[in-house]
C-alpha cells in the first residue's frame, strides 16, 4: 500500500538520494534547507510516496504568476524510485498536487521534461497531459 504524505525534513536523506536518479547531485543539508524553504512557502507544494514507510518518491509542486496567461501549477520535479515504477505511485503523486492546485483555485497543471526522458513524456501522456510545445532552455548565474 503506497502513502502520499507531505514532505518534511526529515525526508532528505531519501530526497536526495532519489534525486540522483534524476541527474542532480545534492547532499542532505542542502536538500534539508530548500524542504525547508518550500514548507515555508504558500506557493509552493512537495509530497513523498512511502511504501512500508520507506520514501519511494517525491513531487514538487508551484504555483506560477504569468503576465499572458492565467496562474497555474508547474511540476518543478517527480521521481519514483526505478524499482517501484509502473505501480501507479506518480499518478498518485500529481494527483496530490492537482488537488493542492484546486485549493488554490488553479485550473492548470503543467509540467516540463527534458527531451531525453521518452519514458516520462510517455508516462505524462498516458494519465492526461498533452504536449504544448517544446523549448530551448538558457540560464546564467546572478552572482
Amino acid at each position: 500500500m503506497v502513502e502520499i504524505r507531505v514532505i518534511t525534513k526529515e525526508d532528505a536523506e531519501s530526497v536526495a538520494w532519489l534525486s540522483t536518479q534524476l541527474g542532480y547531485e545534492s547532499d542532505i543539508e542542502q536538500t534539508s534547507a530548500r524542504i525547508k524553504h518550500i514548507n515555508n512557502s504558500n506557493d509552493n507544494c512537495a509530497f513523498v510516496a512511502l511504501v512500508d514507510d520507506k520514501v519511494v518518491g517525491w513531487i514538487h509542486g508551484f504555483y506560477t504568476l504569468r503576465i499572458e496567461s492565467d496562474p497555474f501549477v508547474e511540476i518543478g520535479g517527480l521521481i519514483v524510485d526505478e524499482t517501484y515504477r509502473n505501480l501507479k505511485i506518480g499518478k498518485q503523486l500529481i494527483e496530490s498536487v492537482k488537488l493542492w492546485a484546486e485549493q488554490h483555485q488553479v485550473k492548470k497543471l503543467k509540467v516540463r521534461c527534458n527531451t531525453k526522458r521518452t519514458e516520462s513524456h510517455r508516462f505524462y501522456e498516458q494519465i492526461g497531459f498533452k504536449e504544448n510545445k517544446q523549448q530551448i532552455a538558457f540560464e546564467m548565474n546572478v552572482v
